[in-house]
């Protein structure tokens, strides 16, 4: 009878004993040797897939963006940078993360402050707080008027998708950054330059969608179309697959952008019947439970029952119970100390060729299962 391994034995993982940590360390180099246990490994587990696996030339990336973070100063300092080296491919944000990303690029002016202030002194004084962050109330303004003046032109006055809308949109933000001679501040008009599509889950849900709702008020014929948006991301994804390539999800928060992202894969099984396994790659950084029920904290093994998150790629996922203001940084900074640019896909140019995949795909389906109901 074969003897029973002892417990030292059937340990598998490398063992504890890091270096003492320096000030000359890199970001990098810290997550690497800091980072063994608990949240701050399971950090470290999503810097080395993001940029282990995520990131390898046949992987398509896309994010989902939510919570405050564009007006923290995290599109400039992170997305930003990951944009411009390839390191993502297509969004999903809430309309406000877009909607406060337009005031750097306009040049206005965030500033911190603190989260115990007297809000109604604030309020008196035409302050505005985001948790602790201040910012006069004409940025409002300023902003309101900017997206309302672009809308108005004529070549919004169309149905477009809100990849679209943002990529006109960009493109008259980095007209304004150029003008003001500001480098690189809204990611809206990095999107633009790289051609990266921007989609918005709930496009009446911000401050834009409520100046474009306005201007519906005043007769302009501009109409967001959320049925394109669900299809062009469908597409994206189908495209990838098809040609043999992977799909990442990078999901920061949770909320509906966190939905819109995954259900590209139930759109394509489920509801348009055409044969796909879910997503490779999962990669969420929240801080929300899993046992409330919520869609924000439902994690990956979950997923994998709707079709999203193909079921043989589970060891290809990591939930990070972490703040994103905290992890976002620092996966950035190890994605760029140890993988190298990636040249941009520039998938916004790219979107009838994938439509056209797509509606390949699907009336394959059709005929399928037209000729079984004859038969």
């Amino acid at each position: 009878m074969a003897s029973k391994k002892s417990a030292v034995e059937r340990v598998s993982g490398a063992q504890i004993n890091p270096q003492a940590v320096t000030g000359k360390m890199t970001a990098a180099d810290l997550v690497d040797t800091a980072f063994l246990a608990y949240n701050g490994r399971r950090l470290r587990d999503a810097c080395r897939l993001f940029a282990d696996k995520m990131l390898e030339d046949d992987t398509v990336v896309g994010v989902s963006l939510t919570g405050a973070l564009t007006p923290a100063g995290l599109g400039m300092s992170c997305i930003i940078p990951l944009i411009e080296n390839g390191f993502i491919d297509w969004m999903v944000s809430t309309g406000a993360n877009l909607y406060h990303d337009t005031h750097f690029g306009l040049g206005l002016k965030m500033f911190q402050g603190f989260a115990d202030a007297d809000d109604v002194a604030l309020h008196k004084s035409g302050v505005v707080r985001i948790y602790d962050i201040f910012f006069d109330y004409r940025v409002l303004l300023s902003t309101d008027a900017f997206f309302r003046e672009i809308a108005r032109q004529p070549e919004f006055q169309r149905a477009m998708s809100t990849a679209e809308f943002h990529y006109m949109a960009g493109r008259y933000v980095a007209e304004r950054e150029r003008i003001l001679k500001l480098d690189r501040r809204s990611l809206l008009a990095s999107a633009y330059k790289h051609a990266m599509p921007v989609y918005t889950s709930s496009p009446g849900d911000s401050s834009i969608g409520m100046n474009l709702a306005a201007l519906e008020l005043e007769g302009y014929e501009l109409r967001i179309d959320p049925l394109t948006d669900v299809n062009e991301t469908a597409a994206i994804v189908y495209a990838a697959k098809a040609a043999g390539m992977k799909s990442a999800v990078f999901i920061l928060g949770g909320g509906s952008p966190k939905n819109f992202v995954l259900q590209t894969e139930p759109q394509i099984q489920e509801v348009m019947g055409v044969a796909e396994k879910g997503h490779d790659y999962f990669l969420q950084v929240t801080d929300a439970r899993p046992d409330t029920g919520g869609l924000s904290g439902a994690t990956p093994n979950e997923a994998v029952s709707w079709g999203k998150i193909d079921p043989d790629k589970l060891p290809d996922t990591v939930v990070c119970y972490v703040d994103s203001t905290v992890a976002l940084p620092l996966i950035t900074a190890y994605a760029l100390a140890r993988r190298k640019a990636r040249k941009p896909r520039r998938l916004f140019e790219q979107r009838d060729a994938m439509m056209d995949k797509l509606k390949g795909a699907y009336e394959k389906v059709l005929r399928k299962r037209a000729k079984e109901k004859k038969s």
